[in-house]
């Protein structure tokens, strides 16, 4: 019995690392090796890949790019969301159910269906090739999800919390500020996670709304593919150090993501 409580989880863990550690044991590796044979660590070990990344302008701004912009749109759609959600938990009006379920549908449809319009939209306006442009288009499903994600944490609060404050003579903002906001701050950071998560992992808007100044990582990670093939291991050292921003997210907040499971809508 008690080879089962620790063999169980031990192999679920190998198995859900398996793919990173393959990911950065092909990183290590040249093209050639990854093709040639099938060994489970790097047989001539070179770190000829991440010297490419680092050193190549194209490469490292693509990371400086996305990084940009990922945090610009969880700033963004956090920032929106918050009071927007207040008024959903707090306030009933006509339609509001109807309103806050239309929100959603935005998140249901797939990106391709705006990468079109957002295109021309963004070239008439003067936007194509930048970060804001990407950002502000990641907003159309990251906000509707940061209110969804908002809206239960705030419905958690009792309404009790707003009149005594309104009694003890505080102002709306500086209740929603000092009081509020403290008062969910495990749902800001899942609401946060989420949003960066979704921005951070998104390809086709990001790599549609730019071309060079503003190009991402990952689009940037295309340029692997030549006629002689692909470059492999430069494409894993690639993938590898895309896992490190969202890893720091997920270490900042993890506390905050467990609160989300139990008591929020995630």
């Amino acid at each position: 019995m008690k080879i089962r409580t620790w063999i169980v989880p031990t192999l679920y863990i190998v198995f859900l690392m398996l793919p990173i550690y393959w990911l950065l044991n092909m990183s290590f590796k040249t093209t050639n090796e990854i093709l040639g044979t099938f060994t489970l660590w790097p047989q001539n070990f070179t770190f000829e890949n991440y010297v490419k990344i680092f050193t190549d302008p194209t490469w490292y701004n693509g990371y400086f790019n996305s990084i940009t912009y990922v945090v610009m749109n969880t700033s963004i759609s956090v920032t929106v969301a918050l009071p927007a959600a207040y008024a959903f938990s707090r306030y009933r009006f006509l339609g509001d159910k109807h309103l806050f379920f239309w929100l959603l549908t935005n998140r249901m449809a797939p990106p391709a269906i705006f990468a079109l319009p957002f295109f021309q939209l963004y070239s008439a306006v003067g936007l194509f090739d930048t970060t804001i442009a990407v950002a502000l288009a990641h907003s159309l499903f990251n906000v509707p999800l940061a209110v969804w994600i908002l809206e239960g944490f705030m419905s958690g609060v009792p309404k009790e919390l707003d009149e005594t404050a309104y009694v003890d003579g505080y102002s709306f903002w500086r209740f929603f500020i000092r009081i509020f906001i403290p008062a969910i701050i495990a749902g800001i950071g899942v609401a946060a996670f989420f949003t960066f998560m979704f921005s951070w992992v998104e390809l086709l808007l990001a790599k549609t709304l730019t071309s060079v100044a503003a190009k991402p990582i990952a689009a940037t990670m295309t340029r692997t593919a030549s006629t002689s093939g692909y470059e492999l291991g430069l494409l894993a050292a690639a993938g590898s150090l895309t896992i490190i921003p969202g890893a720091f997210v997920i270490y900042f907040v993890r506390n905050y993501i467990a609160k989300g499971f139990a008591l929020g809508r995630v």
